[in-house]
């Protein structure tokens, strides 16, 4: 075993998300907490709430969370609406409803300083084409920055500068827990870097493939990198439905308890098996 300050992070996937869920109440109940949460994109959001409350009672709250009809809302609007404001907009989805659910679940004017470990979030710059870390002010505003999927939500504004999804940058950032001082590393992920990827076939694949090799290939760059003295963790999702590459899997919240079980059951299980301290 690794001495050192212990990190999370929580990586990148939309509706998938859930799936860290599962991983932390295994973590938890391992009698293993963070010295530092790092998310980006979707784990900014769930990284922001353990952050603030470090223990397993946060595992509680995001199974509420995320079967809740305010998660529903996120990207709950109608088609015939999504239609409309994309064709004079960048976006199909307003943000009103993660601001709404960040700011009940986190507080509106809550700042990084504030929260019981500390927390980083990552998104895309768009002015200086450039990875950035949100590190203090407003947990809020910097977490939607993270969230910002491109043409599902508008870029977020901050200071005069606007920001998009933190995936496009650096997904799943065990180099940047490291950076900051992390020995043993969890990280926290969806479970598409454990999918072999095939040459796509439909028009909305092409995006999409080509987004999994940049994640990937970022991803396992850092892992091969890593000094001798970090010991990372890499959690399991218990695997992926088929239907989870949908174009429209983001809007399946239908299938959140299935996700977080799953990874609940396959991440308490690797611990066991790969932590001598337990």
């Amino acid at each position: 075993m690794v001495d050192g300050p212990v990190a999370f992070v929580l990586g990148g996937g939309g509706v998938l998300g859930a799936v860290e869920v599962g991983m932390l109440r295994a973590l938890f109940r391992a009698g293993i907490t963070p010295d530092l949460v790092l998310g980006t994109s979707i784990g900014a959001v769930n990284g922001a709430l353990v952050a603030a409350d470090p223990t397993e009672a946060v595992t509680r709250r995001l199974v509420r969370l995320w079967a809740s009809p305010e998660a529903s809302e996120v990207y709950g609007d109608s088609m015939a609406r999504q239609l409309r404001r994309f064709a004079t907009r960048t976006h199909l989805h307003s943000p009103r409803p993660l601001r709404r659910l960040l700011e009940t679940e986190l507080g509106a004017q809550t700042t990084f300083a504030e929260l019981r470990v500390p927390f980083r979030c990552c998104a895309a710059n768009i002015e200086r084409a450039a990875e950035y870390w949100f590190a203090d002010g407003p947990v809020v505003d910097a977490v939607l920055a993270s969230a910002s999927v491109p043409g599902l939500l508008p870029p977020m504004r901050i200071d005069g500068q606007h920001y998009i999804d933190g995936g496009i940058v650096n997904s799943i950032p065990i180099g940047e827990a490291v950076r900051l001082g992390a020995r043993r590393v969890f990280v926290l992920q969806v479970g598409r870097i454990e999918r072999q990827l095939s040459p796509p076939r439909r028009p909305w694949e092409i995006a999409s493939v080509a987004f999994e090799i940049a994640r990937r290939h970022r991803f396992f760059r850092e892992l091969a990198d890593l000094p001798d003295d970090v010991e990372v963790h890499v959690l399991p999702t218990g695997g992926l439905d088929p239907r989870d590459d949908s174009p429209w899997a983001y809007r399946d919240l239908a299938a959140v308890g299935r996700r977080i079980s799953r990874a609940y059951t396959a991440s308490r299980s690797y611990l066991a098996s790969n932590l001598t301290d337990l």
